[in-house]
């Protein structure tokens, strides 16, 4: 008997799906030290960089920074002379 669950070749494994799902995490709100509290995030972007953008994530009431990501691109870099 064969007790291994197979797939259909057009559905990806379970383990693939999650893997995809999180592969940009997104946050919608973090802790606020000044305000004490869970607040909604605003996303500003710091630094555009060969390998990627720099985000800041800041508290949507008192603007305070709460931290920071980074989103990695494969680019062309382009020397202009």
């Amino acid at each position: 008997m064969n007790y291994m669950k197979t797939y259909p070749p057009h559905r990806p494994k379970p383990s693939q799906k999650r893997q995809a799902a999180y592969a940009q995490f997104e946050a919608s709100a973090l802790f606020c030290p000044r305000c004490r509290q869970a607040v909604p995030v605003r996303k500003r972007l710091l630094l555009i960089l060969p390998d990627g953008d720099k985000y800041e994530y800041l508290c949507a009431h008192c603007s305070h920074s709460l931290g920071t990501k980074m989103e990695y691109e494969e680019r062309e870099v382009q020397i202009l002379v």
